[in-house]
């Protein structure tokens, strides 16, 4: 129990210093934008290719099994590194365009040797309550999204490069920490055969295609919502005359999805995920359907709302990713793992983008509404699921 306790810390401190530049180019977009002349369009193009990168690599990874036949620890590391190192060339002088979307784009792809192997490897070391440890496991991979922002809040980070070269550092060290420190766990199966069609045969499992298609409907809503909430801080700044810190509440909302997401863990022990995952899609999807009364509310209740909504948005990501890993054998639990990111991923370029055209031809406010699609159609698979 104490080698569990101890391997568990590990990979929490690694997945939340290795996913930290996840966002770390999206929170220095003013500054680039002002930099090198770029279009305002810019912004949702750079969180998509970050996406778009996920799940070519989360495809490319499920493909050739990488996680289930490679020891996930020497995966982890060196994505990290080549992550670390995609996210320092945001720094360089000569940054047009595409050299940026290019480098975003490696980050993602890079990022899908990770997240999911972080989930695979945390599976590798919990039979029993894998909710609780993917819980605390999603919550650090939430507040690594949510740390760039904070850095850039404060008064140290307000420096581009001070953001990408912690956040790059924090990468390799993280990387280097969980491969030195953590060995395969013991109820790791290697798949020893290539098996280039387990990923799409598993979607024949009842169970495992209705946990899936949950947690589509989530990852409709949760990018979209992190990418969007500084688009809605600054529209309600606009709208209330309030001078709130873009950043620095940005950072605090996604902040807060990394304790509920640990919350959420603890209850699921009790509760049970599926449980769990329905409640919080159920509040979020809420929270999406009631989105343009918050801002006409005062400044407090619209905050408290949005804080509310971070917390709900991401409480339901690793008790899917519980109910994705528990309804499949051993030794495809990372192929499963990965190739439900990837198409979560894909999903989720979609609503981004959605957002980003209707930001422009609609009024702020009402933006948030489509949102509220990605609820619902995971609550009608999610109550269907008769497994737990």
């Amino acid at each position: 129990m104490k080698q569990k306790s101890y391997i568990l810390l590990i990979i929490i401190i690694a997945q939340f210093a290795c996913t930290s530049p996840w966002f770390a180019g999206n929170s220095i977009i003013d500054e680039l934008t002002l930099k090198y002349n770029f279009e305002q369009e810019i912004i949702g193009y750079v969180i998509s290719s970050v996406q778009f990168g996920f799940i070519s690599g989360t495809l490319l990874f499920a493909l050739f099994m990488v996680a289930d036949r490679f020891s996930p620890s020497k995966v982890f590391m060196v994505c990290a590194i080549l992550a670390a190192f995609c996210n320092l060339f945001l720094v360089t002088e000569y940054l047009s365009k595409w050299s940026l979307l290019l480098a975003r784009f490696g980050t993602g792809f890079f990022l899908a040797g990770i997240y999911p192997v972080g989930m695979k490897i945390a599976a590798d070391y919990y039979e029993k309550g894998l909710g609780k440890a993917l819980g605390f496991l999603v919550g650090a991979l939430v507040l690594g999204t949510a740390f760039p922002f904070l850095i850039k809040g404060t008064s140290w980070g307000h420096s581009p490069n001070t953001v990408i070269f912690t956040t790059s550092s924090l990468t390799i060290i993280g990387g280097i920490l969980l491969f030195l420190l953590v060995p395969n766990g013991p109820y790791r199966k290697k798949s020893i055969l290539l098996k280039l069609n387990a990923g799409p045969q598993l979607f024949r499992t009842k169970d495992f295609k209705k946990a899936a298609f949950g947690y589509f409907g989530h990852m409709w809503e949760l990018y979209a919502f992190w990418a969007f909430t500084p688009f809605a801080i600054k529209s309600y700044n606009v709208l209330s005359g309030n001078n709130f810190s873009v950043s620095l509440w940005t950072g605090i909302i996604i902040t807060l999805g990394s304790i509920s997401c640990g919350i959420g863990g603890l209850l699921s022990q009790y509760l049970g995920s599926k449980k769990v995952a329905f409640f919080a899609l159920t509040i979020s999807g809420l929270c999406c359907l009631l989105s343009p009364l918050a801002f006409l509310f005062s400044s407090p209740l619209f905050l408290v709302i949005w804080c509310l909504w971070g917390m709900a948005v991401t409480m339901d990501s690793p008790q899917f990713s519980k109910l994705v890993a528990s309804s499949i054998s051993s030794e495809l639990k990372g192929t499963g793992l990965t190739l439900v990111n990837s198409i979560g991923f894909a999903i989720s370029i979609v609503s981004i983008q959605l957002l980003s055209f209707l930001s422009g031809i609609i009024d702020p406010k009402y933006i948030f509404l489509v949102l509220s699609l990605g609820p619902i159609f995971g609550l009608w698979h999610l109550n269907g699921n008769k497994s737990d």
